[in-house]
This record gives C-alpha cells, structure tokens and sequence, in this order.
C-alpha cells in the first residue's frame, strides 16, 4: 500500500474537510501518499480521463480547513452499478491503475455506502468513512452534531420573530426516513411539537397541544405576546403513513422520490382547524389581536432553512470524530481490512463494521422519545406513560447519537 485515493459522495456536510485531513495527516506519517478523486463517483469514473491527481501534502493541506462544512474534495450523485457501460469497473481499476492508487477511502452515507459495497464486491479495495446529517446509519457519522447544532440555533433565534408577531412557526429540515436531526434540534431548541418520520401526525393531538399552550403563552403574557415552534422532518408521514413527494419531479439517481412540502402541509393543517374552532375569534379579542376580516386568526409560517443546515462551520465533535475516521481508515487499509466501515477510535481500539451492514437504516428510538413526551412535548401522536428500567452502569461514556 503505497498511493491511496479519497473521495466524499452525496450531500455535503460538516466534518467532511477534517476526514480528508485526518487521513491525510495520517499517511503522511506513515509513508503514504494520499490523492484527492474530485467530484466524488463521477471523478472516480472519469478518473481515468484526466491529466493529473492533487496530492494532499503538508503545502496543499494548508490551504484549506478542516473547521469549515462542505468537502475540499466535491461531491455527485451517481449510482456507479446504474451506469450503462458494461465496462464502467474495469474503466475505474484502469483509472486506478493510471495513478497507481492501490485503494479508495470513501465518506459517504447509505446511498454511498452502498456504491462502496458495490465497488469492493468487484475487486476494488475501499474502506468507509461514514457521513451523513441524517444520522441515519448504524454507525454515527460524521456532519451529524455539525446540523443538529445549526438547526437549533436557527429554530431558537426565529422564537425572537415568534414572540414579535405572535406567530406559530414550522420549520422543515432533512430527513427522509429518519427524524434523528428534527428530533435531536428540536430537542435543543426547546421546540413544542417535533414530527418525524417514524410516527405518522395525527394533526388533532398537534393542534390540541398548539392551541392549549399557545394561547395560555399568550394570554399570560402582560403584552400578550407568545409563539409555537414545530420543527419537522421532510419525510413526514400522513396519518396513514404516506409519504408528502412532489411526484411531477421524477426519482435521483438512487430511485428516490423527491420529498416536497412537509413544512407546507403542516401549516395547512393548523391553519385549518384554527380557521375551524370556534374559540380562536373570542381568544384573538380577548388578547387585543382581532380585526375582522383581516387578522381573525393567528399567523402560522413555514420556514424551509434548506442547505444552510448543512454549510458554515462543523461542530468541534464532528472535527475530532472526522479526524480520527480518516486516520483510522487508513490505519484499517495497512492492515488489509477492506469493506468496513470504520466506527469510533477508542483509544488504541479501531472499531470497524462490515458495511453493508453499517448503512443499514436506523430509526429514532421511540423509548427516547416517550421520555420527552412525558416533559410535554408533542410528537403528533397519543403520549403514553412512561415506565423507565433503572440499570447501574460501571461509567462507561456513550454518545446518545
């Protein structure tokens, strides 16, 4: 093992640039020269097409930070066994081959991942450093506390024009089969209701526990001012567990459906049973906010943060962790382990998954959830109690992630 490549796929994210260095940082040390493949699949594809490879030395390792989100490296879309060329593996081992890379570090989340499989089940040597906001996989991932974070700040600081304009505000942000991001911001934020993919919204319990808590905020309040934040995940399920998808927009590269209007659909439905209850006109009186035909009901807004959740700066957790993933990748490719997804350095223990079982989906404990439910937040579905198991531990640190 003398020349490595690296490469990171799908959507960007915080922790990405401290992967490349880590991996960097650590071949360096150990002999090893390590190779930049630019936009992602489809710069491994077309490897064999270019003139020439960045080499990621101490000189070009400074002109770029690891604390920043996004990857130095640049990303695509591309599902390599879709490809029509029959050619399409033997084209990338004589791109490899053209560099004399003898292996591949990818960071990538499932779909990635899945082309990483693909790739090592064909004779390319990879080893996964896993990356997704989406928190999704079974491993944690690096860019996940990096958009947890940037929600919650986001979702905190719009309370500020909440209170203002004695608004409800929902904010929709990614996570397509999971709510680990929605959740975990929501969470942070102090947000009062929080709907994700893995309980259908039963938009009645949502709008009892808005109607209740928002007009006391407000009634209580001695300028009668209050608001209501419900952060949602963009794979909301309808109440009976349809998906919210813009069918005129086509599938990606990876067969998916794209996702539209879970923030949208959320307002519509409190905005209709506020239009519908007969209480809301005597609370909007009562609290000096009414006009007739103008202002009878109160404002409910969408904010869609989108791709901001994903840029700026990484969180200082995904920054170690990126670090040592790509350290310790390359530290699994020394020692012939191909096919694995590298999941936390502890110590002097690399713990490392086969893949394919790595990117296999994980949903949001609903047990976490109940617990939170028990504090009053609402999760769009009937609360039940909630029965803890006590358990002494010997202090052993765990992420909750």
């Amino acid at each position: 093992m003398k020349k490595i490549g690296i490469l990171t796929s799908g959507g960007d994210c915080g922790g990405l640039n401290a992967v490349l260095k880590g991996a960097a940082l650590m071949a360096l040390s150990k002999g090893l020269e390590l190779y930049i493949i630019p936009n992602g699949y489809a710069g491994l594809y077309n490897l064999l097409d270019q003139e020439h490879m960045v080499k990621l030395d101490p000189a070009r390792l400074d002109r770029f930070d690891a604390s920043f989100a996004g990857s130095e490296a640049g990303h695509s879309r591309v599902k390599i066994k879709a490809i029509s060329n029959p050619e399409k593996y033997s084209r990338i081992k004589a791109g490899m081959k053209k560099f004399e890379l003898d292996a591949l570090i990818i960071s990538g989340g499932d779909d990635s991942g899945s082309v990483m499989v693909d790739l090592n089940q064909n004779g390319i040597q990879c080893v996964h450093c896993p990356k997704t906001m989406d928190l999704d996989l079974q491993t944690y991932s690096v860019g996940g506390d990096s958009t947890v974070n940037r929600i919650a700040q986001f979702v905190h600081d719009l309370k500020t024009t909440g209170k203002t304009h004695n608004r409800v505000l929902v904010t929709e942000v990614f996570g397509r089969y999971a709510g680990h991001t929605a959740f975990r911001s929501g969470i942070a934020a102090e947000a009062d209701c929080i709907l994700i993919p893995e309980i259908p919204a039963n938009w009645d319990i949502v709008y009892e526990h808005l109607r209740e808590r928002f007009t006391r905020r407000i009634r209580e309040s001695d300028v009668h001012s209050g608001t209501y934040t419900v952060v949602v995940a963009e794979g909301l399920k309808n109440a009976d567990g349809s998906d919210i998808v813009d069918e005129s927009a086509g599938i990606d590269a990876f067969g998916h459906k794209k996702l539209a209007g879970a923030g949208k659909y959320t307002c519509q439905q409190i905005q209709k049973r506020l239009k519908a209850d007969p209480s809301i006109p005597q609370f909007m009186k009562d609290t000096g906010m009414f006009v007739e035909g103008i202002y009878e009901i109160p404002e409910v807004r969408e904010i869609h943060p989108g791709h901001l959740v994903r840029a700026g700066n990484s969180s200082a957790y995904d920054i170690n962790f990126g670090f040592e993933a790509g350290g310790g990748a390359v530290l699994l490719l020394l020692e012939g382990k191909t096919g694995v997804t590298i999941s936390k350095i502890k110590g002097r223990k690399i713990e490392y998954i086969e893949s394919s079982k790595a990117i296999t989906q994980r949903y949001v404990d609903l047990d976490q959830v109940a617990i939170y439910e028990s504090m009053g937040i609402c999760f769009g579905r009937v609360s039940g109690s909630y029965e803890p198991i006590y358990r002494e531990v010997e202090g052993v640190y765990e992420r909750i992630y």
